[in-house]
């Protein structure tokens, strides 16, 4: 294990740097062009939009901004410096190919309300990529615009209500089935749209407990939301039986792409029998989500399925690209214009640069990868693997440390934050919700065995410090910018402070 010790500048916020006067860059008076090109600005504008007084920006040297922003890079962690291993998050490694084809000028100038013959390339981008996902996922159709996978989610469930609305049953269709090893969003998801959630629970094998599924299927059924592989990594082995009961039942069968990273080329979820299927680009297709963002969540449907899509549709008719407005069954857009276009470009340069061999090869290294970690994490005897302890698991595993706790006192959070005094960037904590003290633990197929292995000698470290010295776990981490914090507080709406505004505001309120 190498010594790792987080930059830790004691930087004050940006408003707080700099003096009155300074510039970082000067622009030439253009009055006279502006007033040749455009008139009088004043007159172009309403009276209450024109600014009295100057804004209340931070006044700074260009040096002085590059400073700043640099150290503040360095206090922080990212997937560019090493293993990031959120399970269920995939968090691989972000290709800086596709990073310069999303910044392409020739792309990011474009508008959206430009005529459609003068984006022509976008258009077609956009096209293609829309038939490669459709091709992965094995549905018929694909949209583009939802922003992330939970907005993914939403559409699908408005998705699932038009469908049952048009057929005459919404009003019996009111509830949305969901496992207890769901993600939280998908109960959130389904509840937006109007569902009642009925949750499943799984068996002894980790899998949704098919008996208990057939108790609670009915007429009111509307449809099932499931992650295969599940939460746990485990790949649902009843999942042409779970299809044929909901499909049975006339309710729909739901998929969340979280985990898609496993099956890549190897299985597909509209073959599964799944009529709608969300896509998290932002975990699949080589643009992290660390920090909140970006993200987008397209969302493949089956023919019978496809008129309910958003509009507009990037549509081909042989010889030019066009935004399709005519679906008369459409829920309407989900997002202003097509989409997060920088992330899809992204998406589209991983998908070309690495084909269809090469996406297969991800998934088998990252399977690969998990199961290594999986038997050389459970050889430490610390950490206890919940369900089936002989399966192999698919992208992610899951440990418990409800054994560590009861001898040591050390928890899951516990491990999470000392795991960042190694440099190591901490597994999700507490989920799924069905495992006590989890540990979800994700390494894609972006690292290599020296950092797994590196991995694995740290929870080792973390396991022996807790049953040795457990205070040295318990009052980690020490080592980073910003050590121990209380979380409580940390997120209470009275505490937090989000913008330099609302800091001005406290401050001249505590006066």
């Amino acid at each position: 294990m190498k010594d790792f010790k987080q930059a830790r500048w004691n930087e004050p916020v940006i408003f707080e740097l700099g003096r009155q006067g300074r510039r970082g860059f000067i622009v030439p008076k253009v009055e006279g062009l502006i007033k040749e090109c455009v008139g009088d600005i004043g007159t172009l504008l309403p009276e209450k939009m024109v600014r009295k007084s100057s804004p209340e920006l931070p006044e700074l040297s260009e040096v002085e901004v590059v400073r700043h922003f640099t150290r503040l890079s360095q206090m922080n962690y990212c997937v560019d410096l090493g293993l990031y291993p959120l399970g269920s998050c995939t968090m691989k490694y972000n290709p800086k190919i596709d990073d310069l084809l999303a910044h392409q000028p020739s792309l990011t100038q474009l508008h959206p309300y430009q005529d459609e013959k003068t984006i022509q390339g976008i258009l077609e981008i956009l096209y293609v990529l829309g038939k490669w996902l459709a091709e992965i996922t094995g549905t018929f159709e694909v949209s583009l615009q939802p922003a992330a996978g939970a907005h993914g989610e939403l559409l699908g469930a408005l998705i699932m209500r038009a469908f049952h609305k048009l057929n005459g049953g919404l009003s019996e269709r009111t509830q949305l089935i969901v496992p207890d090893s769901a993600h939280g969003t998908n109960p959130a998801s389904a509840t937006m749209a109007g569902f009642d959630v009925v949750i499943v629970p799984s068996d002894k094998n980790g899998c949704i407990n098919i008996n208990a599924l057939r108790e609670v299927v009915s007429g009111k059924t509307a449809g099932l939301m499931l992650t295969n592989p599940n939460t746990l990594g485990i790949f649902e082995e009843n999942i042409e039986e779970i299809a044929e009961v909901i499909h049975e039942a006339g309710g729909l069968l739901y998929y969340d792409g979280a985990n898609l990273n496993a099956i890549l080329g190897k299985a597909r979820p509209g073959d599964m029998g799944f009529d709608i299927v969300h896509i998290n680009i932002h975990k699949t297709f080589g643009t992290p989500h660390g920090g909140g963002g970006p993200g987008a969540g397209p969302v493949g449907v089956s023919q019978q399925l496809e008129s309910f899509l958003p509009i507009p549709r990037v549509v081909f008719d042989g010889i030019d690209y066009h935004l399709d407005y005519d679906k008369p069954h459409t829920i309407g857009k989900v997002k202003s214009f097509y989409g997060n276009i920088g992330v899809l470009l992204r998406a589209y340069a991983y998908i070309l640069s690495l084909g269809s061999e090469g996406l297969k090869t991800a998934a088998e290294i990252s399977v690969l990868n998990a199961n290594y970690l999986l038997k050389k994490i459970a050889e430490i005897g610390a950490y206890d693997l919940p369900y089936d302890t002989e399966r192999v698991r698919k992208h992610e595993c899951v440990f418990s440390v409800k054994g560590l706790k009861q001898e040591t006192g050390v928890t899951a959070l516990n491990v999470s934050k000392r795991l960042l005094d190694y440099g190591i960037h901490a597994p999700t904590a507490y989920f799924p919700l069905i495992v006590e003290e989890a540990l979800m633990i994700e390494p894609t197929e972006s690292f290599k065995k020296e950092e797994l292995d590196r991995f694995v000698e740290a929870m080792r470290r973390v396991a022996e410090e807790a049953k040795a010295t457990p205070e040295t776990v318990l009052k980690a981490p020490m080592n980073t910018a910003v050590t121990r914090l209380d979380e409580v507080k940390a997120s209470h709406p009275k505490t937090m402070i989000l913008s330099w505004k609302m800091h001005q505001k406290r401050k001249k309120a505590s006066r």
